[in-house]
């Protein structure tokens, strides 16, 4: 995927973000009424008239009402017309001296685009109006007002859609609905009617949609109505919008050839009929006798005369198009239950009988309550089905329940939707609970979101899902209301991090965030983890991994009350990891102040299924980076590097013994067998369901357990991302039906492809530097699935973050470099670019060095890191195995605020003590964000060296049992070649 496929793919989000702004582009916002004094005194009512269309307006939720301004004379009208822009005059039958033809006519040659409406209020007027006397040719339209001010509305809609239906209707599939009608009374109250209608639809509509972005689309994209006076205009603009006719409205008598025609509405009728066009028609006739001529045409009848002429209109858009509920009734039309939206039809459908889908089906009722829903594509797919096409009843049920939950997913895929308990399993989507500012965690799992949907990647892979695991985000402002409300800010200053834990657990979150998380865990019972989103976090200057906490909960405690206190205590306590002393020196370190930071809170679906014994874990976990800190022999750092874990990636982040590769080159092995036997993962992570009765959380591991991965946990979980160790001839032996001791080597999907992982990271991986600009890290898990499933597996993006590579052009060349004045040389260096104002070195010497008091160490470097941060000193560290392991016997386990004043960090392998490169941890991720370089100096290299005895032979001006601290009295120089990865530190 390149540069050109993304900004295809942002270009399509963006044009269903922005569609709907390109609807409606053309409005009425300028009203110019000419009527005399007595006139404008009844329209206005004292200044009411203005108010009336604004409320008219407010009441259907439609925006920018427009504003009336109302003249007596025409050369007021004049006056006002040279002065400001109009985009519609509306004149009365009688204005003075002038008559409302006249009026019309100067001003259409005038400002010939301006569109003249003639409004009439007196019905002796109608029987003088001849839409065919050369007078009226620069009259657009005459209607009737008989009282009601919807008509004002109307007059403006009508214009409306006509400017905009050719564009709507191509843009965003809007659907028209045909009035034709040559009689003014008339046609001035089914208008008004028809449209007071459609907007309340609209407005129901809008209230059944989750997101913003829908709301907007749904407005704008209301039905348009289009008013016909003869056979022939109704015939082109049935032909024009044909695809998009939702219903025709049709009176029987109306002109047809010139001539008025008693049959034009009846030969209208067959003319659509004829055309295979099948959409709900109505046959309007002051003359009862056409009634049967309906009847015969199969379509509904509305007699004028009828003194519930207006009702029953109503009744039949309501019943017929699919506005208002869906109606569930027996073949005899009794009532047997009703669905207000398509969520509540989903939930009903199953208890629904038979014989009322087999009626309902036959008649097309469903296709157009989609249709009356917009949903135009699904409801020509239903209605190219016939009941006849169906075994039984069972199959239209199915067809109808996975037809709604298609257009559920089109509708939010991608988008942040508002917290509703009635949609927390939308796939696809992001639920906000709470308002503010999603952090940076937030707003990258919603950029990850729309990137899976709208790219699809699941269809580029053979029944694998790729997706984000079910999401919610509680906004900064909940974080904001506890620190206020609990006066938290101050009292913090001087505390222990204990103490900040502990009393944060006392205070009370609001009320309302209260009752939406019980709403919330009533409908949520799957394991779910509970993550910080810092307004400052994983952002390209300071990624943050690891600086704040993540708690995991099982989630399935009986009582909900308890379950909500597991979650509350979480939330509170990321909240006081903001102020811990490591996030505190962390913010001050990258020239932040902590007022500055804000926390939202991420609560995700942990990915995994329930083992026998009672733990929750995925199959493998894993990180992975598009730019690779130290690339093997043959690989390029744009090539990039995954390390994999059996179970939670627990093990990754913290630094532990897990499986790496190169997503370009799956194949090629990064160790030698015996390594990889030596080094392999000894734990997993799991989340232990059967503490659901802790009634606290103590700490992040308050749930999570450390498992050793035992023969039988090989064999009974793991079975398939192992080989079997062939030690007589140092090979791996692939297959479940060989015998022998099982190592973990996740060969079966990188060497057999037998699942695509390495296919699927280097995908994202690229995409994701292209979105973000810079190399980036993700997080995933992998979960295997039954067979009899669509999918074989699900792969989880977790996170997405920036990493923090410098370019600067630096070359270290090994022929020109004179070894004597080097301190070290190594090939595999970490960063780039030239440092020159370092005296201090804190080594850890490599004879006194001991994997099992790391912790002793730890002290020292820490107590080393304090006075030389007191004074503003940066450091060159030193020192066996893996800096900031969990492991204590891999590495030693410093924290960053233990180590922050150090510059140049040097993992050193000795003879007896060789451990793997940390990259993919979160402190490594920590210190690639700080621009600190990391040199890995292998002792087996032919290279690599470190001058101990240079070293050791400088005065210390500390020193421990296994630390020590020199200062030189010049600076070193220290470069890094970011390309080669080659990195010399000199002796002065």
């Amino acid at each position: 995927m390149n540069m050109k496929d993304i900004d295809f793919y942002y270009n399509k989000f963006k044009s269903g973000q922005d569609k709907f702004y390109e609807l409606m582009q053309k409005r009425v916002r300028e009203i110019l009424l000419v009527a005399p004094f007595y006139d404008a005194y009844i329209f206005e009512q004292d200044g009411r008239l203005s108010e009336q269309i604004f409320g008219e307006y407010m009441q259907l939720n439609l925006s920018t009402a427009p504003r009336i301004t109302s003249v007596p004379t025409d050369q007021q009208a004049f006056e006002l017309l040279n002065e400001k822009k109009f985009d519609l005059v509306i004149t009365m039958m009688r204005i003075g001296d002038i008559t409302p033809f006249e009026l019309s006519k100067k001003v259409k040659q005038l400002y010939p685009e301006l569109p003249v409406l003639l409004l009439l209020n007196v019905a002796g007027d109608l029987a003088l109006i001849d839409k065919d006397s050369p007078e009226m040719q620069y009259i657009d339209n005459v209607f009737y007002w008989n009282g009601d001010s919807k008509i004002f509305l109307s007059m403006v809609k009508y214009l409306e859609d006509k400017w905009n239906v050719e564009n709507d209707t191509k843009v965003g599939h809007v659907s028209v609905f045909l009035l034709v009608e040559d009689s003014i009374q008339y046609y001035s109250k089914f208008h008004p009617l028809l449209y007071s209608v459609i907007l309340k639809q609209t407005q129901r509509l809008i209230g059944e949609e989750l997101n913003e972005v829908n709301k907007r689309q749904r407005m704008r994209a209301r039905p348009k109505v289009l008013l016909c006076n003869s056979y022939e205009e109704a015939v082109e603009t049935y032909e024009r919008y044909r695809d998009y006719v939702n219903a025709i409205i049709s009176d029987t008598r109306f002109y047809c050839e010139g001539k008025l025609d008693s049959r034009a509405g009846i030969k209208l009728i067959k003319y659509v009929q004829q055309s295979g066009r099948d959409c709900p028609i109505i046959l309007q006739s002051s003359e009862i006798e056409n009634a049967g001529i309906a009847k015969e045409l199969d379509v509904y009848f509305l007699h004028k005369d009828s003194k519930n002429l207006l009702n029953n209109l109503s009744r039949f858009i309501i019943e017929n198009l699919g506005f208002g509920d869906f109606v569930f009734r027996s073949p005899e039309g009794k009532e047997i239950n009703r669905a207000n939206s398509l969520e509540d039809f989903v939930k009903k459908l199953p208890s629904i009988p038979d014989e009322s889908l087999l009626y309902h089906g036959q008649r097309n009722h469903f296709s157009s309550w989609l249709v009356a829903h917009g949903e135009f594509h699904f409801a020509r797919k239903l209605k190219s089905k016939k009941v006849e096409d169906f075994k039984d009843a069972s199959e239209i049920r199915n067809l109808l329940i996975e037809t709604f939950y298609e257009v559920r997913y089109l509708h939010n895929k991608g988008k942040i939707i508002k917290f509703d308990p009635e949609y927390l399993d939308v796939e696809g989507s992001v639920i906000s609970m709470a308002e503010g500012s999603f952090g940076g965690k937030g707003r990258s799992l919603s950029f990850l979101n729309y990137l899976l949907t709208f790219i699809e990647y699941s269809e580029n892979y053979r029944n694998v899902k790729v997706k984000i695991p079910r999401t919610f985000i509680i906004g900064t402002s909940v974080f904001d209301e506890f620190i206020r409300a609990n006066d938290l800010f101050d009292w913090v200053a001087d505390k222990t991090d204990a103490e900040i834990k502990e009393h944060f657990i006392q205070c009370e979150l609001s009320n309302e965030i209260k009752i939406i998380l019980r709403k919330f865990l009533r409908k949520i019972k799957y394991p779910i983890t509970v993550r910080s989103s810092g307004l400052l976090e994983d952002s390209q200057s300071q990624p943050f991994a690891g600086v704040y906490d993540t708690y995991m909960i099982p989630n399935n405690h009986p009582e909900i009350e308890m379950r909500l206190k597991h979650l509350t205590d979480a939330i509170k306590l990321v909240f006081s990891s903001v102020f811990k002393s490591s996030a505190r020196n962390y913010i001050e370190s990258i020239n932040y102040k902590l007022e500055e930071e804000k926390m939202a809170i991420v609560i995700q679906e942990i990915v995994g299924h329930e083992s026998p014994e009672n733990l929750f874990f995925p199959l493998f976990s894993g990180v992975a980076q598009s730019y690779n800190f130290y690339p093997s022999t043959g690989m390029k750092h744009s090539d990039g590097i995954a390390a994999l874990a059996a179970g939670l990636g627990r093990a990754v982040v913290d630094g532990e013994s897990v499986m790496h590769f190169c997503p370009k080159y799956p194949r090629i092995d990064l160790m030698n067998p015996k390594d990889v036997v030596a080094t392999n993962q000894k734990y997993f992570y799991v989340v232990d369901l059967s503490t659901f009765k802790q009634g606290f959380i103590s700490d992040e591991d308050s749930f999570i357990e450390k498992i050793d991965i035992s023969d039988e946990y090989l064999e009974k979980h793991f079975k398939q991302l192992t080989s079997v160790w062939d030690y007589r001839n140092d090979r791996f032996l692939d297959g479940d039906s060989i015998s022998g001791p099982r190592v973990i080597t996740f060969r079966n999907l990188l060497y057999y492809n037998k699942f695509p992982l390495a296919e699927i990271l280097k995908d994202l991986l690229e995409i994701g530097e292209i979105s973000f600009g810079v190399p980036v890290e993700i997080e995933f898990a992998v979960e295997f699935k039954p067979e009899s499933t669509k999918y074989i597996a699900e792969f989880n993006l977790l996170q997405i973050r920036p990493l923090a590579v410098n370019r600067e052009n630096i070359n270290v060349k090994l022929d020109k470099i004179n070894r004597d004045e080097l301190l070290l040389l190594t090939s595999i260096g970490m960063g780039n670019g030239i440092i020159n104002d370092i005296r201090d070195i804190v080594y850890v010497d490599p004879d006194k060095f001991d994997n099992t008091q790391t912790l002793q160490i730890v002290d020292e470097i820490n107590e080393i890191n304090v006075l030389l941060q007191q004074e503003q000193r940066e450091y060159i560290l030193i020192g066996p195995g893996r800096w900031g392991s969990r492991d204590r016997f891999l590495g030693i386990p410093v924290r960053w605020e233990q180590i922050n004043k150090a510059r140049i960090i040097v993992e050193a392998s000795l003879k007896n003590f060789t451990v793997e490169a940390s990259q993919g941890s979160h402190f490594f991720h920590n210190l690639v964000s700080m621009n600190a370089c990391y040199f890995t100096v292998s002792h087996s290299s032919s290279t690599d060296f470190i001058d101990w005895e240079w070293l050791k032979a400088q005065p210390s001006k500390q020193k421990g049992k296994y630390v020590f601290h020199v200062e030189l009295e010049h600076p070193v120089e220290v470069k890094t070649d970011g390309k080669t990865g080659y990195a010399t530190v000199s002796k002065c």
